[in-house]
């Protein structure tokens, strides 16, 4: 405020004198007053100005300084996901590989259990045959001794009797004399 007072001051004892005319009183007014401000707010504009200018480029530094380190985090990032890829690979792979020798010793193991469940159920078909034979050998051993004895009954008399027991006799003398 003290400039305008100063620049009126010395406009006016200079001969200046205010023009009624508004036409060329304002250019000249606006001339001034430009001057004015240009010469007041250089200094206080510029120094804001070059705050600003060094708060931007302290920025910019920062930002700079923290896409560098951003770039460093994501190259780590990109080596730590290669690696990981390379583990979940190899997990992979013996995954596979594990499942493939869980599946062949689980058919090996199919193929014993089946060969011992063949060689059990043959071995139980020929219990079963060999109880089927004893069981007709039995019946047809009852058969014939029933069918002797119905027949010796039918045959037997007295005499037939004594010669029976007169052999057995004869075969137990010859057998005590040996």
């Amino acid at each position: 405020m003290k400039i305008f007072e100063i620049l009126s001051q010395e406009l006016l004892s200079s001969g200046v004198s205010f023009n009624s005319n508004f036409l060329e009183a304002n250019v000249l007014n606006i001339l001034l007053l430009l001057i004015g401000l240009i010469y007041v707010l250089r200094n206080f504009l510029g120094s804001i100005l070059i705050d600003r200018q060094s708060k931007v480029l302290f920025a910019i530094s920062e930002s700079e300084e923290r896409l560098k380190q951003a770039n460093i985090r994501l190259n780590e990032a990109e080596k730590q996901l290669a690696q990981t890829q390379l583990i979940i690979n190899q997990i992979i792979n013996e995954a596979e590989i594990t499942a493939k020798k869980v599946r062949e010793s689980i058919l090996e193991q199919g193929k014993f259990d089946i060969e011992k469940l063949t060689k059990s159920s043959k071995a139980s078909v020929k219990f079963a045959e060999n109880q089927v034979r004893l069981q007709i050998q039995q019946q047809i051993t009852a058969l014939a001794i029933q069918k002797v004895s119905v027949e010796l009954k039918s045959q037997m008399n007295s005499i037939m009797q004594e010669k029976i027991i007169d052999q057995g006799i004869m075969h137990l003398e010859g057998k005590i004399n040996l």
